[in-house]
């Protein structure tokens, strides 16, 4: 199989469909999230992506596997784990999320601000999975300018927090301070965030 994940084109879906049914074949899979040839693990992190948002269940027993990955040094490597991790909240019955939160959010402050704006990226996702966490979410992504990251990067990811918020403004608690930093946002320096900001705020109006 890893001949097939090496090459750019594969059928994602074709191999995912086998790997539901072939557990030797998903532990590679999930093997090659360590891969040092991108196109295997690139090939393979599609796949299970693909599987923790149409059969979570299937990969949940691997949460803590793919939780160690928060903690490499390789960018791509908790880059996988946010987006797979994000997707399997979703059937999160031990509330293994509740315990890595801090861990979890502690990437808006990875040395990469790209793992970052991931983080923000989820953040909606998991917001609508885990209701109960969901002020605990907007209170970490409202404090985004005191991270480390330069301000032209902060803005930028302010981006991918309004389209989080967007996500549960509706459940939303804490919806006034959610608008308030949006319409901050029109003023930004990032002409992506300040489009976000006038599509958010259009939506919030017209309702």
């Amino acid at each position: 199989m890893t001949v097939e994940l090496d090459k750019k084109n594969i059928d994602i879906k074709a191999v995912a469909k086998k790997a539901l049914k072939d557990n030797k074949l998903l532990a590679e899979l999930l093997e090659n999230l360590r891969s040092k040839k991108e196109n295997i693990r690139y090939n393979s992190h599609k796949v299970l992506y693909l599987i923790t948002e149409e059969h979570p269940q299937k990969l949940y027993p691997k949460w803590d596997y793919l939780a160690k990955f928060l903690d490499s040094d390789n960018t791509y490597h908790k880059l996988s784990a946010v987006h797979l991790l994000a997707n399997l909240t979703k059937v999160d019955k031990n509330n293994k999320f509740e315990k890595i939160f801090a861990k979890f959010y502690g990437l808006l402050e990875d040395k990469s601000f790209i793992t970052a704006a991931y983080v923000c990226g989820v953040s909606g996702k998991i917001a609508l999975a885990k209701p109960k966490l969901q002020t605990k979410i907007t209170n970490r992504l409202l404090k985004i300018d005191k991270t480390h990251h330069q301000q032209e990067r902060k803005d930028l990811v302010k981006a991918s927090i309004i389209e989080a918020f967007e996500q549960y403004f509706d459940q939303a608690k804490n919806k006034k301070k959610i608008t308030e930093f949006v319409r901050q946002q029109l003023n930004c320096q990032s002409p992506k965030t300040k489009k976000a900001a006038k599509k958010f705020l259009k939506r919030i109006d017209t309702n």
